[in-house]
């Protein structure tokens, strides 16, 4: 049964996984190594849960219950959890030094899920002391609002850890859907078309990105396409095209746009920098 969950990596996807956890009332420690990450953290999680209170989705009692049930810590001893869930740098390396380095505080039966959005579930699994306990759970940004998990299985996940997470997900309000480890998982790679096809759009001077947004949105999209990748951000955007790219022995369809290069090389992330295809 699960009581404590850990979560790895205090930015913006990591917060929103660990506010989600304490709404739920579990048990919930939010790690990073970065004072000042966690520092910020804790003001993006009171901010989150004091506009819940104010459109009266939760009570005032309720929010700060939901807050003092997150502990804040930077020491990895401290990661001590039924389910740890890593939301830190998309490198296998540093995933698998984390998952070893906790596998060794944490008793036999702890559960590792990675967030990453596009890395081989399978290749992280060659390089941990238990690929058996490894296992995919993909949230999508903002976590605390989204709705939607991937539970992805890797070549080595035992079916009883698949099916604790994929529950875990409905005790966490989220709908899960099972999915094998493939390249982009499910989303991503569906996805990647969404916000390729558009950028050729702007290349080719058939519309412009704003007209994009504009008529996506008319036809039923919550978020156009550039809008969308000013929120993920342009950096995890183009890393996540890249790895897909490669993983299909570099398709020209999934190729990423020049664009995409373009504003990392420039610094233009989106929101979290001020400027995207947007200015914020």
């Amino acid at each position: 049964m699960v009581q404590t969950i850990c979560i790895c990596g205090a930015g913006t996807m990591g917060s929103g996984i660990a506010q989600v956890s304490a709404q739920n009332s579990f048990n919930t420690l939010l790690f990073d190594v970065n004072e000042a990450v966690l520092e910020k953290a804790k003001v993006a999680i009171q901010k989150n849960l004091s506009f819940l209170a104010k459109k009266g989705k939760i009570s005032a009692e309720e929010k700060e219950n939901i807050y003092q049930r997150i502990k804040f810590v930077n020491d990895p001893n401290d990661c001590l959890a039924d389910v740890i869930i890593e939301a830190i740098i998309e490198k296998i390396d540093a995933k698998v030094a984390l998952f070893n380095q906790l596998s060794e505080v944490n008793h036999a039966e702890v559960i590792f899920a990675t967030n990453t959005s596009s890395l081989s579930i399978a290749d992280i699994q060659k390089k941990v002391y238990h690929p058996e306990r490894v296992v995919g759970m993909h949230f999508f940004n903002p976590a605390y609002l989204m709705k939607l998990v991937e539970v992805v299985k890797g070549d080595q996940t035992s079916k009883g850890v698949a099916q604790t997470i994929y529950e875990l997900c409905k005790q966490m309000g989220k709908s899960p859907v099972m999915c094998k480890d493939a390249p982009g998982f499910i989303v991503n790679r569906i996805a990647r078309h969404y916000y390729l096809e558009a950028m050729k759009l702007v290349e080719q001077k058939i519309a412009t990105f704003e007209n994009v947004d504009q008529i996506m949105e008319a036809s039923g999209f919550k978020m156009g396409p550039f809008k969308l990748m000013d929120l993920i951000g342009m950096d995890i955007n183009l890393s996540v095209t890249q790895v897909i790219y490669e993983a299909f022995n570099n398709e020209e369809r999934f190729k990423p746009s020049h664009l995409q290069i373009e504003k990392v090389k420039k610094g233009e992330l989106g929101r979290k920098t001020g400027k995207g295809f947007y200015e914020y």
